[in-house]
């Protein structure tokens, strides 16, 4: 499912225009987005979860030619799925 799909869904869900539904995923994403940067953790409970990871400096290899490289520490997103998305993926 693509961004025009999701719109076209979350706006027949609810009943709501497209440019209404467009509107709400654009707020979501810009909300996820600052709750990433201040290091929040976002919850919906039963669907899903969003935060900030710190990851550790660690030794890596390059692929083409085998040397090692080291890796300086940093951070990524951590997103994981809620009981009810997990319930609906097994069905």
């Amino acid at each position: 499912m693509n961004r025009s799909e999701l719109v076209a869904a979350i706006a027949e869900k609810a009943g709501t225009t497209k440019s209404d539904a467009d509107a709400v995923v654009t707020a979501l994403g810009e909300v996820l987005i600052d709750a990433v940067k201040k290091g929040d953790k976002v919850q919906v409970p039963g669907i899903l979860s969003v935060e900030k990871v710190k990851r550790s400096a660690r030794t890596g290899r390059n692929p083409a030619t085998g040397a090692t490289l080291q890796i300086p520490a940093g951070f990524g997103v951590k997103v994981s799925a809620g009981s009810k998305l997990k319930a609906a993926a097994k069905a």
